[in-house]
């Protein structure tokens, strides 16, 4: 009807291996399973030709095209046709010989039994009028341990073919008034399907009616969800920010006024914005399985093409997450997924001789924890080679040969760019671009990546991601008369600095912290600030890259709820700049983006942090 007639051609043969599988004569397996995929992969790229055509035509008449028809074919045929062609013979031959075609449901009550109901004598009965099919419909049977022996469960399901007539099958439980009972003539013209099975569904119930459901149950079912175009749930969101800041500015001056009954109605709008920003937060969560549901294509593609049986397990792909996060964090996914399977997962013959099972392992899964969406991608295979990372690391320059480097931090090395451990470059990994990709693009969501491994039991990977990127909690602090916000996430703690390491005149230093020492950066020199003379000064700890790092501030105000606002085009690409936010008394405070402020300024001093320390 719509001028794909060469689709309609080609899915046809395809719809004959599902007629088989919908009949019980085919099973579904790899090889189905292949086809299936590859045949859709087909269809995708004849509806991208927009129709029947010159191009269409090429495409439906390639050698691949003919080949995969060939095994589609070949296939069908191997799934014992035969026995759906005698079905419909023998339909055939019901219909010319005047026969009707009944299906009966006899279900008797409970206390039947006890009554002296016997329906296996019906049973007799009815097969005397014609070919019987009988089937059991076991939905109401109890546990064994509430079982009743001498009560009725079950209900019959009869397919009969007869010439004697309804009046005949009817009078056939005249006196079974212990039951109920329900006599349907099929249509006359049945379906393979229909022959085979009695028109029955699951549990043996007849298919239902749809074409006589009522039009007020569709229309319910239409108003439960509707569509909305993202632009405007962002408009929304942008309005709710502006309603955060005003609700803060109200505040601000009701702590000014000192007034009582505007304190009450301050409490009041505050509830009210909390409660609309939430509301608006979860209009805008979608369930992560929508990402992880992508995968399993992926992994079978991947684990055919190198020769290896592996397997996605996944979990928790109901966590909800902002979907700006849902839109970005696919193809991250992607690249640590052919990762744990290329690098990860080993050849089978070399599983077998390690004590494993030929089939490896790839779990996907999410959880949340607090305001944040833990997503972790786990291979039970060799685990990541420490010594490897580090030659790699020191021919590369990374780290001095000298150097001594914990294993947290030669692991977050495969995140560098460029950086690979693979002997050989392939069509999936060693030009070491993939985990550079996947870092940068968890940094521009504000999250972090955590690394562990173990030789040979494998490695799991945690993606650490807020739950939404338009409200962060966040802590904030002061920097001469300039406010700044930094993501609560990112924080470990907060210490004071000692008067002696203030007076230093290098912008990086080392802090010693209990048993610990952290190197630290003070922000007034990053920023190019004037340089404080507060003689207290404060350090917030934050985590990056798995590794402690101090941010010398000169006091600490304390942490709230922050909006955020995109910086200008002139702005936005600024290392440590993440936005800004507007505060309660109206004045601007940016927020620092902790993890490319401190790459930054490790590129800026030809260095690294962890070299300091």
């Amino acid at each position: 009807m719509f001028g794909y007639t060469g689709l309609a051609r080609f899915t046809h043969h395809f719809e004959n291996a599902f007629e088989l599988v919908r009949g019980g004569d085919l099973l579904v397996g790899r090889d189905l399973i292949d086809l299936s995929l590859a045949a859709r992969d087909l269809m995708g790229r004849v509806l991208a030709l927009g129709g029947d055509g010159a191009e269409t035509d090429e495409l439906l008449q390639a050698r691949e095209t003919t080949e995969l028809i060939d095994r589609i074919q070949t296939l069908t045929l191997s799934g014992a046709p035969s026995v759906a062609i005698e079905a419909e013979l023998g339909m055939q031959m019901a219909l010319d010989q005047g026969l009707k075609r009944y299906s009966i449901r006899f279900r008797p009550l409970e206390s039947a039994l006890r009554n002296g109901m016997r329906p296996d004598l019906l049973q007799g009965e009815l097969s005397e009028l014609g070919e019987l099919k009988t089937k059991f419909d076991l939905h109401d049977l109890p546990e064994l341990s509430n079982l009743d022996a001498g009560a009725a469960y079950i209900t019959w399901v009869f397919q009969l073919d007869t010439d004697k007539g309804r009046a005949a099958v009817e009078d056939v439980f005249i006196f079974a008034d212990d039951a109920d009972l329900s006599i349907e003539e099929m249509d006359p013209a049945p379906t393979v399907e229909q022959v085979k099975s009695g028109s029955e569904g699951k549990g043996g119930t007849s298919q239902p009616d749809l074409n006589n459901a009522s039009q007020a149950s569709r229309l319910d079912s239409k108003m439960e969800n509707i569509r909305v175009a993202s632009s405007r749930l962002d408009d929304m969101m942008d309005s709710i920010g502006e309603l955060v800041i005003a609700q803060a500015r109200l505040d601000a001056a009701a702590d000014r006024l000192g007034d009582s009954t505007l304190d009450a109605v301050v409490e009041e709008v505050g509830r009210l914005v909390l409660g609309l920003r939430d509301a608006t937060l979860s209009i805008r969560m979608l369930p992560i399985e929508t990402v992880f549901g992508k995968f399993r294509r992926v992994v079978r593609d991947l684990s055919q093409d190198l020769g290896k049986d592996v397997r996605l397990v996944t979990s928790g792909g109901e966590t909800e997450v902002d979907k700006n996060v849902i839109d970005r964090i696919g193809e991250p996914l992607v690249h640590m997924i052919r990762n744990s399977i290329d690098h990860g997962i080993e050849p089978e013959n070399e599983r077998e001789e390690s004590g494993k099972s030929r089939q490896g392992i790839v779990r996907l899964s999410a959880r949340q924890e607090g305001s944040e969406i833990l997503i972790s991608i786990e291979d039970n295979g060799s685990g990541l080679r420490s010594d490897v990372i580090r030659r790699k690391a020191i021919e590369r320059g990374l780290i001095d040969q000298e150097a001594q480097v914990s294993e947290r931090e030669l692991h977050q090395l495969i995140f560098e760019p460029g950086f690979s451990t693979a002997e050989r470059v392939s069509s999936v990994s060693g030009r070491g671009v993939g985990m550079d990709a996947v870092r940068n693009t968890i940094d521009s969501l504000g999250g972090s990546i955590d690394v562990i491994s173990s030789v040979g039991k494998g490695t799991r990977v945690t993606l650490r991601l807020p739950v939404t990127m338009a409200i962060i909690d966040g802590l904030r602090v002061r920097l001469g008369k300039s406010i700044y916000v930094i993501p609560l996430s990112a924080v470990e703690e907060c210490v004071e600095m000692d008067e002696a390491e203030s007076s230093r005149t290098s912008g990086r230093s080392v802090l010693q912290i209990r048993e610990h020492v952290v190197p630290y950066l003070a922000l007034d020199r990053i920023f190019g600030l004037e340089l404080s003379t507060e003689r207290r000064r404060r350090v917030v700890v934050v985590c990056v890259g798995g590794q402690r790092i101090g941010l010398v501030v000169d006091d600490i105000l304390g942490q709230a709820q922050t909006v955020i606002k995109s910086l200008s085009p002139y702005h936005k690409d600024l290392p440590g700049l993440g936005g800004a936010t507007i505060l309660g008394d109206g004045r601007v405070a940016i927020i620092i983006d902790v993890t490319t402020l401190v790459r930054w300024a490790e590129t800026r001093h030809n260095n690294t942090l962890s070299k300091v320390a």
